[in-house]
């Protein structure tokens, strides 16, 4: 391969960079902000697939959201793309705060009455061996999470469109402008004043 490292990264090294970005977070959320941006579709598609991959990020079934953003993304006819850069915002500093929330909210919607803790959910979760415990075990959590992780991914789904349809908007027609003023530079040389 041509851009390989000469030792290859070992399996802690691997898992701290996916917790832990090597150069900092503000750099990653700068690099995902710009393949964003950079995408061909028009800045509403963009911005509704990032919104479709923000609301999956809100659903506890890990290791599906890019196939549940992919699938909403289908439905409202957003970019697949985005939608896949958008469950960027479910993430291991965000997971616990979402799943909190999520937790409670669904017990309020559903009247079963206010959460004294929302460690019981951390708990079944971080517990939950999807092959070995049965769904008696898996339901009282995953319900009320479902339940109130559809309002709070819509509502985020919703807060990420403005801003991503904005900047995409802005990006795609500074772009425009620089190929034009390219373009004119081109022809004025190829074609001098007589």
């Amino acid at each position: 391969m041509l851009f390989q490292r000469r030792t290859p990264p070992s399996r802690y090294e691997k898992l701290r960079v996916a917790v832990w970005p090597r150069a900092s977070w503000a750099r990653s959320f700068r690099y995902y902000g710009k393949r964003v941006l950079r995408l061909t579709a028009s800045p509403h598609a963009v911005a509704l697939g990032f919104a479709c991959g923000a609301f999956a990020s809100f659903t506890p079934f890990i290791g599906f959201h890019f196939l549940i953003a992919a699938a909403a993304a289908l439905v409202v006819r957003g970019n697949v793309i985005a939608s896949a850069l958008g469950t960027v915002v479910g993430n291991p500093l965000t997971f616990p705060f979402i799943w909190a929330a999520t937790y409670k909210l669904g017990h309020v919607l559903m009247g079963t009455g206010t959460l004294t803790t929302s460690a019981d959910a951390a708990h079944g979760l971080a517990h939950a061996d999807l092959l070995a415990q049965s769904l008696d075990t898996l339901l009282p959590i995953l319900e009320p999470m479902v339940v109130g992780g559809i309002p709070l991914g819509l509502l985020c789904g919703l807060l990420c469109y403005a801003p991503v349809h904005a900047s995409v908007r802005a990006y795609q027609e500074r772009k425009r402008q620089r190929l034009a003023l390219r373009h004119d530079a081109a022809t004025a040389t190829d074609h001098p004043a007589d």
